[in-house]
């Protein structure tokens, strides 16, 4: 049985592209997708080549319940992200989709509370800006390679003062 967070983000994806619309709240999920609230991010990547097609997604909840972030975040992954192309029809067939469940966000004291396999991080600086990185990311083996992509990421200069807050995912 294929899991339910995937074919979710799947029929929403492939209902946008295919049809122009946001599909309907399905009826048959299990309880915790209209119970539960939480941050999600979705990934596309290439099923062959695991190229990177698009990735969205919120820190904290902003809708109702979690199949609600769930779509809504699916199609900002293969519609709105700016690094990528909206992804087409052609590439319905070649994508390989992850769900991340996000904890709520837990600010860090010191770095030697990170680790970049088992938590993400969110930072931001004094004026604002931020920026989020995926736990367990290929090529992300250290914290301070954590920090620093981040930090790049949010265009947030290395000797800006930051907060730091992680947080696990639940990953599907």
């Amino acid at each position: 049985m294929k899991d339910p967070y995937i074919v979710l983000a799947e029929k929403t994806i492939e209902n946008y592209i295919r049809l122009g619309k946001k599909i309907k709240l399905p009826e048959d999920l299990p309880i915790e997708f209209y119970k539960k609230k939480a941050g999600v991010f979705v990934s596309l990547h290439h099923k062959v080549t695991d190229e990177l097609l698009g990735c969205i997604g919120t820190y904290a909840p902003t809708q109702s319940c979690l199949a609600k972030e769930i779509i809504n975040n699916a199609i900002s992954a293969a519609m709105a992200d700016p690094r990528f192309e909206p992804i087409t029809k052609e590439q319905l067939s070649e994508l390989k989709i992850s769900v991340d469940i996000l904890s709520p966000l837990d600010k860090i004291k010191d770095i030697n509370e990170l680790n970049p396999k088992k938590y993400g991080i969110y930072i931001i600086s004094n004026d604002g800006r931020s920026a989020l990185l995926l736990p367990d990311l290929e090529g992300v083996s250290t914290v301070e390679d954590q920090i620093s992509i981040t930090r790049q990421k949010g265009s947030i200069d290395i000797d800006e003062p930051i907060t730091i807050y992680r947080f696990t995912v639940d990953r599907h």
